[in-house]
């Protein structure tokens, strides 16, 4: 078994090595060119590359098998493997004059600088007469990549108290192994046992009670949840972490891409002209628009490419260009040999879009290709977006123009800060509340005319501070970011299984609130408060104002929000329900947080962090390393947190997190423990029913492998009290056909179709597992040492001997021999207590099988399991037989003796109501009243916004009052403060009168439990 055992889990381990060493291998090894001296270039495989050295990146691209820095070129990369965000992205080259130019190397800083290894360069961009080169930076483990797959092949730890309770349970067995190592030994001693057979038997003692098959059988467990998640196109790279879902009790979630569509369609625009806006536009592409600054900047800040004649890029870009209708066209190898230093990526609006002025007029009808091209904008620089500074720009130059310009667009409120003051609208703060509110996402524009005296190349070696400033404020582009058909269904699915959700975005406040309530993760009647935090400036402390939004269950919103309110308003009895049941505090609001905030509480208000994140849903404008932090944060009040995104700026958190889901079609992505093939969240639900299964299987096949153990420990202990045992044929039958198979079929039960509320217990020493492998421990004592004493006192019992029939003695005839049994050989293991207590133990196998392999509520019923059930339907009519009718062949292999038919009968009464007995403790006393009135008590306070379906269970509770108040006070449970932070800060916080803190009320860092009335 021990054997069986081991090879097992080495042939998983070793078959995950083989998959993850192969995908290395075929990325990593390949041919390169190296730059030796000024021209010399010469062939060297990747795995003889050093930091320093210069490769040369073909102009078809490559896979990177290193890190290095570009130095000469421009390189579009699709990140993928690292990001599991299929978007390709542009990489510009290392800055060679200018402040920037003269920092050290910093991989975060020049990250648009750097190409990663195991990312593939898709198409190169070159400069005439030169090649597109890269200096190695980093090679092997220290890579991006190489530290991905060091963190894939020694994980961080994953504290999870099934295992951490495992070894204690084992440490246990030990200690009972002890006693009956001991016990042997003395007994042996006693009756003058030869010292071989005193060895032997002592530590054959030990190998029973520690059971030698149950990491392979909880390795199989384990194994089958994967193929499962397989099939419903969820793929893991983190089996252990399979269990750990099961236990998921809050879900943080991206919104772009995850929540919502990825795709954004252009709803319109809204141009600032004189200082104010003019009424919104639905057609960007008009011709009256052609000449004017803000389409010219629609047409030019992105960053797409086009691949094999298709543009690629950002969604958000595709859409925005494509709004348009201009055309973009690339340089070609010749044309770049032509022009000096650069030939720039050009754009220009269709033949057909000429102002209809022009067009009317007659001396216009015959005006050159070249004139009516006049529109025609080449891009000279590009400074690439960047989610820090949530902006990007470009510097272009108009055909024709002596000047050049620069363009900007990013998150309105950044752009603003950055443009003249007098340019940006006064009803700039309230027209983009209006639309954040209603869930569209808009980007600011702005342009910049910049001095004539500017070359191409000065403007090369500009830093973007110096273009990025003194703008004028173009207007508002809104982009509709519908939310996904099966978001609503999803999160209404995790509410009700007491599953927090939380929304983790980079976009806007307002855009991501509005978001939340439509998709239900914030319902119309619960109130949000924004809270804004300032940093200390001028001798003033930081400071945190309160903002309570308006109520927006009367505002009409697009269909689809329609429709959401009409669910919800369905719900709306059942709601009023629950409210009568928790006060006005516990139920009615929500915190939202931006990035800025979020900073500014941390390291100045770390008291009020936790009590923050304890009713937070949405978190907005957060960057990447932010996202980690709150999971961190979450985790250290003992939230067991999953994070599931899009893989974009998510893979700190994916992978920080307990459990992260990456919503990527790239099977090959290791940025996260799952990763799932569909593009939506159903994926979510799917991994928690899922893990449930799994982590219960893995509590129903640790207890039957630790009974399997007891079992037969007071087996042997009883048969060693007569100088006995067990056969080896007894052993390896129990083993192999008993306990081996069953162990690996009762593993087999998918999981159940719906998440309840109930969660299964985490660990080991908790008092439902322990009451039951405590009851099942003893029963099967009971019944052991019953028979064992009842067959001594048959009328038919004697020593046994090869010339003992006891089948042919009649029941009421005197008996020959009273005598205890004396050995008949060295073994004595043939005898009437050995055939009894083998029958019997066989069939308590069965029993705790049965009675341990539940089903509803985490797993489907173990009658559909039919290779479980065969297996046991099996095992009960062969052992039924080989019991009443004896077949003297089996008898001689098994070496079990005949009894008489009336013994033969009797026993089958004992099997049976040994198997009744366990079922009604495990089933009446332990899942009805132990768990419904005691422990259920455990699983209460999830999270401090409860469900509505929890009045279900209030004329229950009142009924069983009593009854659970006594079994409360008998098993030590009344008055039990939570186990767990989060529980326990929402209980102190439920006596807090000043929280949540009051509308308009600021909150300072020197004075952190007051608040001051502060108008906002």
């Amino acid at each position: 078994m021990s054997a069986i055992s081991i090879a097992t889990s080495l042939y998983t381990v070793k078959k995950q090595y083989v998959m993850l060493h192969d995908m290395v291998a075929a990325h990593s090894v390949v041919r390169v060119s190296v730059c030796r001296g000024n021209k010399d270039i010469e062939h060297a495989m990747s795995t003889e590359l050093v930091p320093g050295d210069v490769i040369v990146i073909p102009a078809n691209g490559m896979i990177m098998p290193c890190d290095a820095a570009l130095i000469h070129g421009t390189c579009i990369v699709n990140e993928s493997m690292l990001t599991g965000e299929s978007v390709p992205v542009t990489k510009t080259s290392l800055p060679s004059s200018g402040e920037e130019a003269a920092m050290s190397y910093d991989m975060e800083e020049h990250k648009r600088h750097t190409l990663f290894c195991g990312t593939q360069v898709i198409q190169t961009r070159f400069y005439a007469g030169e090649l597109v080169k890269a200096v190695v930076i980093r090679t092997g483990f220290s890579t991006e990549k190489g530290q991905l797959v060091r963190s894939i092949l020694y994980p961080k730890p994953t504290d999870f108290k099934l295992y951490r309770d495992a070894y204690l349970f084992l440490l246990c067995l030990v200690g009972v192994a002890g006693i009956g190592f001991i016990y042997t030994i003395v007994l042996s001693v006693m009756n003058k046992v030869p010292a071989k057979t005193i060895i032997i038997e002592s530590l054959d003692i030990v190998t029973i009670t520690v059971p030698p098959a149950l990491p392979a059988a909880m390795t199989a467990g384990i194994v089958y949840a994967q193929r499962r998640l397989k099939r419903v196109g969820i793929f893991c790279i983190s089996p252990q972490r399979i269990n750990m879902c099961g236990q998921l009790n809050l879900v943080c979630f991206d919104k772009t891409g995850t929540l919502t569509e990825d795709g954004l369609d252009l709803w319109g625009i809204q141009r600032a002209e004189g200082g104010s806006f003019s009424p919104p536009e639905s057609d960007a592409a008009k011709e009256s628009l052609v000449d004017s600054p803000f389409v010219a900047c629609m047409a030019t800040c992105h960053s797409l490419t086009k691949i094999e004649g298709e543009l690629s890029g950002d969604p958000l870009d595709l859409k925005m260009f494509s709004g348009t209708g201009w055309i973009l066209e690339e340089p070609t190898e010749e044309e770049t040999a032509l022009h000096n230093p650069i030939m720039p990526t050009v754009v220009r609006p269709p033949k057909h879009a000429v102002p209809e002025a022009n067009q009317n007029n007659p001396l216009t009808q015959n005006m050159d290709l070249s004139e009516l091209s006049s529109c025609e904008i080449g891009i000279v620089r590009q400074f690439p977006f960047s989610s820090a500074l949530q902006r990007m720009s470009v510097v272009v130059r108009k055909l024709g123009e002596k000047h050049m310009d620069a363009y900007l667009k990013g998150a309105p409120e950044v752009v603003a800060s950055l443009c003249k003051q007098h340019t940006v609208p006064q009803s700039f703060t309230e027209t983009l509340e209006t639309y954040t509110r209603q869930g569209f996402r808009v980007i600011a524009l702005a342009h910049r005319q910049l001095e004539s005296k500017l070359s191409w190349h000065k403007v090369q070696n500009l830093s973007r501070d110096l273009i990025e400033t003194n703008m004028e404020f173009l207007g508002l582009i809104i982009m509709q970011n519908k939310i996904k058909e099966e978001t609503a269904g999803v999160l209404c699915e995790l509410r009700q299984a007491d599953i927090r959700t939380l929304m983790v975005t980079g976009d806007n406040m307002l855009t991501a609130i509005s978001v939340a309530r439509d998709c239900g993760m914030v319902r119309a009647h619960e109130r949000v408060i924004i809270a804004d935090a300032v940093p200390p400036k001028d001798f003033h402390p930081a400071s945190i104002t309160w903002r309570y939004t308006e109520n927006p269950a009367q505002t009409i919103k697009d269909n689809q929000t329609v429709e959401i309110n009409l669910e919800e308003e369905e719900e709306e009895e059942e709601e009023e329900a629950y409210d009568k049941q928790v006060t006005q505090q516990e139920q009615s609001y929500h915190f939202a947080v931006n990035g800025k905030t979020f900073a500014v509480i941390t390291e100045h208000f770390p008291q009020l962090i936790q009590k923050l994140v304890l009713r937070a849903t949405v978190f907005a404008r957060m960057a990447p390393d932010q996202k980690t932090q709150l999971v961190e944060i979450l985790q250290s009040i003992d939230y067991t947190v999953g994070m599931c995104g899009d893989g974009a700026n998510d893979c700190g958190a994916l992978k920080r997190a307990h459990s992260g889901i990456s919503l990527s079609e790239l099977e090959a992505s290791v940025a996260s423990p799952f990763t799932s093939s569909t593009s939506n969240i159903s994926c979510v639900p799917n991994l928690i029913r899922e893990g449930r299964a799994a982590l219960i299987t893995s509590f129903c096949v640790f207890k039957f492998m630790a009974l399997y153990s007891i079992i037969q420990y007071l087996s042997v202990t009883l048969l060693y009290s007569i100088l006995s045992n067990l056969g080896d044929f007894q052993f390896l039958f129990i083993d192999i056909a008993i306990i081996l198979i069953i162990a690996f079929t009762m593993s087999l039960n998918p999981s159940w179709k719906e998440l309840v509320r109930r969660r299964p217990p985490s660990s080991l020493i908790s008092g439902p597992l322990l009451c039951s492998v405590l009851t099942q421990i003893l029963t099967c004592l009971v019944f052991q040492v019953l028979a064992f004493l009842l067959v001594r006192q048959q009328s038919w019992y004697e020593t046994w001997t090869p010339q003992s029939d006891a089948c042919n003695v009649s029941s009421s005839s005197p008996s020959h021999s009273l005598n205890v049994t004396s050995p008949h050989d060295h073994k004595n293991i043939r005898n009437y207590e050995n055939t009894t207590l083998f029958y019997v133990s066989s069939f308590q196998y069965l029993a705790v099988a049965i009675v341990f392999s539940k089903g509803k509520p985490f797993r489907q019923p173990s009658y559909k399991n039919w290779p479980f059930m065969l297996s046991c339907i099996c095992l009960y009519i062969f052992l039924l037989l080989i019991m009443l009718y004896p077949v003297p062949a089996i008898d001689s292999f098994l070496e079990i003796v005949c009894v008489p038919h009336d013994w033969r009968v009797t026993l089958v009464i004992i099997v049976f109501v040994n198997a009744a007995v366990s079922f009604m403790l495990e089933i009446l006393i332990l899942d009805i009243i132990l768990w419904r009135l005691v422990f259920r008590g455990n699983q209460g306070l999830n999270r401090p916004t409860e469900c509505p379906s929890a009045s279900a269970d209030a004329p229950q509770e009142a009924n069983n009052h009593w009854g659970s108040s006594f079994l409360s006070w008998l098993f030590c449970q009344k008055n039990k403060p939570p186990s767990v932070r989060y529980m326990h800060l929402a209980l102190k916080l439920q006596d807090d009168a000043d929280w949540p803190p009051r509308p308009s009320t600021v909150t300072y860092a020197s004075e952190p439990q007051s608040h001051m009335s502060n108008p906002l």
